[in-house]
């Protein structure tokens, strides 16, 4: 009888910044616990996104974010620059949120490797 087992690797722990394979392993994983915010625009949104974020532009990310995301939830978020998420993972870490990881190149570098994507540019006529 064969005793051995199917290993499923444990992602790594939330770090301060992740890159766009981070954040896939921990959604391969089957129980990912976390939720993904996109700060830019509603109209960016709509044209584009991360498959399974959430809108949430950075002028009402605080108090959208407070209103329905438990401090202790482990949050990737990204914007359309490196900076625009740092700017937003700063707000949310002074707000109280314990585990934010900045997305290092946000949709561009998620879209560069083939990741899914949602919205009305991800439907194909």
């Amino acid at each position: 009888m064969n005793n051995s087992f199917l290993l499923i690797p444990i992602p790594s722990p939330l770090k301060p910044k992740s890159r766009v394979f981070d954040l896939k392993e921990r959604l391969d994983w089957g129980k990912p616990a976390l939720t993904i915010i996109d700060i830019r625009d509603r109209k960016a949104f709509n044209n584009s996104h991360i498959m399974g974020a959430i809108s949430m532009p950075l002028e009402e990310l605080v108090e959208r974010a407070l209103s329905s995301l438990k401090l202790t939830r482990d949050l990737y978020i990204y914007g359309s620059t490196n900076e625009e998420t740092a700017e937003a993972a700063i707000r949310l870490r002074a707000a109280g949120y314990q585990n934010v990881s900045e997305l290092i190149g946000g949709l561009a570098a998620w879209k560069a490797v083939g990741y899914p994507i949602d919205g009305n540019s991800a439907i194909v006529a």
